[in-house]
């Protein structure tokens, strides 16, 4: 299992500086934020730079399919938007999910909008402590959503889709 918790970003329109498009490959229009990532973004470098380290922090879709994760039953992208990807006539979704699943992850679990951080923690503690205990991978999230759902009416809350249905698992649902 893989689970990874920060930032996620589509972003089909980006350039390098200037009026340079990106790469026409559309799976270097998503990606991960990790560690140093500020570094790019507070322009402390620039791409084809010499001053560009070779760990830019950006983990981009087209780089995470390059990963083995053969053997690994389930990936969970804990940030948000990572199910958003560009859209190929004929072909699907170009994105983290694509992504993931050639890199060999059997499964993902993934956003297809913004989640606040409390909600996102909530609701994966609750699919956790469901999937562990002997629930599918698609009940354990599914469980997770309605006990939110029930939580938030019970405190006569709205629940609102924002706190639980941000998240999508793909793959084998077991």
């Amino acid at each position: 299992m893989l689970h990874l918790a920060t930032h996620g970003y589509f972003c089909p329109n980006a350039r390098f500086s200037g009026d340079v498009k990106l790469q026409e490959n559309p799976l270097l229009y998503s990606g991960l934020a990790l560690a140093g990532a500020n570094r790019l973004v507070n322009g402390e470098f620039e791409y084809g730079s010499e001053s560009a380290p070779a760990q830019d922090g950006i983990l981009t879709s087209l780089e995470a399919s390059g990963l083995n994760l053969m053997g690994t039953d389930l990936v969970v992208l804990s940030a948000c938007q990572t199910g958003v990807g560009e859209v190929e006539n004929g072909e699907g979704v170009y994105g983290l999910r694509r992504a993931f699943q050639l890199a060999g992850a059997r499964s993902v679990v993934m956003s297809m909008f913004a989640v606040p951080d409390m909600a996102t923690q909530t609701l994966m503690a609750g699919f956790y402590d469901n999937w562990l205990s002997g629930q599918s991978k698609v009940s354990a999230l599914r469980q997770a959503a309605l006990s939110i759902i029930e939580e938030r009416r019970a405190k006569g809350g709205a629940a609102h889709p924002l706190f639980w249905g941000g998240f999508i698992l793909v793959g084998d649902p077991n």
